[in-house]
């Protein structure tokens, strides 16, 4: 095989470096499965990983990228046949292990999702891991007897991947949504993906009180720090308040009187280490019930590696809305 293009991350003690370079396959991280990558996409993760703001790699050097979608062309496992088009997202795709950003990725099969019937390669990576996300958070306030009935659920940094699929699919699920977010210009965006309110960050930050006045039935914060104080604070009893995101910090303070006098519950999720089972059944759920209505619109922008640094610099000043995707496969 000849030698691909491939964006690599490069850290040590003289800080991070990253760059498109040329890669053998032999030079790639261990693994049964070789995909024909396709499409990747942009996460905050992954910007955080190739500038070096937040340590995400534990090896050195890494091709970036948390998420990769294409074609088998090899396998020497009897889960996958050449020719079948699949996905990977967390896992450790670019902490541990190379990942997306390739025209050829080798990874563990324990790691391959087959690609549900319903979807195309590009648009499951428009999905990618914040689509995954939102979806998983869902699911996990479902299991938590989280339903519409319930009342509004509010959503914070609505116009970034996770928020924009959250609104996407609460609203298909009937959902009364209120989205939060700093940019008053996002505000049509918003409501054309569902939400029935949009509110600046001041509307949901509180007093400080040990309780606030109860007015969500659920949140989905990418937030942390007060923001995420505050909505536990002013959830209703049973509400379910789903933790994914540090935008704002990841420190916060709270009483433990939501929890024993309203019951509310704080539940985590890592996109990450998800177990492949549930994994799995995520993405099946995208394909099916859970498969968003929005995808073009959430769509902003396909990418080249070239472009990477320079998304990611937009990236982290918060001056991108909804999904990058990120192109592989040449013409």
């Amino acid at each position: 095989m000849e030698k691909f293009s491939a964006f690599r991350i490069h850290a040590d003690e003289s800080g991070t470096h990253a760059g498109t370079e040329s890669l053998a396959l032999e030079q790639l991280s261990a693994g049964d499965v070789v995909i024909r990558v396709h499409y990747s996409s942009v996460n905050y993760k992954d910007a955080l990983a190739a500038t070096g703001k937040s340590k995400i790699l534990r090896k050195s050097p890494l091709v970036g990228g948390i998420d990769l979608a294409g074609e088998v062309v090899q396998s020497s496992s009897p889960l996958f046949s050449q020719g079948d088009p699949v996905i990977a997202n967390g896992s450790g795709l670019s902490e541990v292990h190379d990942g997306g950003y390739a025209e050829y990725a080798r990874i563990p099969a324990g790691w391959v999702v087959p690609l549900p019937s319903r979807l195309r390669l590009d648009q499951a990576m428009v999905i990618g891991t914040a689509g995954f996300t939102a979806a998983l958070c869902i699911h996990l306030m479902q299991q938590n007897h989280q339903h519409a009935v319930d009342g509004p659920i509010v959503v914070t940094g609505a116009s970034g991947g996770v928020g924009s699929f959250a609104i996407d699919l609460l609203h298909k699920l009937g959902h009364e949504v209120t989205a939060v977010t700093g940019s008053p210009q996002a505000q049509d965006y918003l409501h054309e993906l569902g939400a029935d309110k949009v509110v600046g960050h001041d509307w949901v930050e509180s007093g400080g009180g040990m309780l606030e006045k109860a007015r969500w039935a659920g949140a989905i914060d990418n937030v942390g720090g007060e923001t995420l104080s505050s909505l536990v604070r002013a959830t209703k009893p049973w509400g379910n308040v789903v933790s994914v995101g540090i935008a704002g910090g990841t420190g916060f303070q709270l009483s433990t009187m939501p929890f024993i006098i309203r019951g509310v519950n704080l539940l985590g999720v890592s996109s990450s280490n998800c177990p492949q089972d549930l994994r799995k059944q995520i993405w099946q759920r995208l394909g099916s019930d859970l498969c968003p209505e929005h995808i073009p619109r959430i769509h902003t922008r396909t990418a080249g590696l070239e472009d990477l640094p320079e998304v990611f610099e937009k990236l982290l000043k918060n001056e991108i809305r909804g999904r990058v995707l990120v192109r592989l496969l040449k013409d």
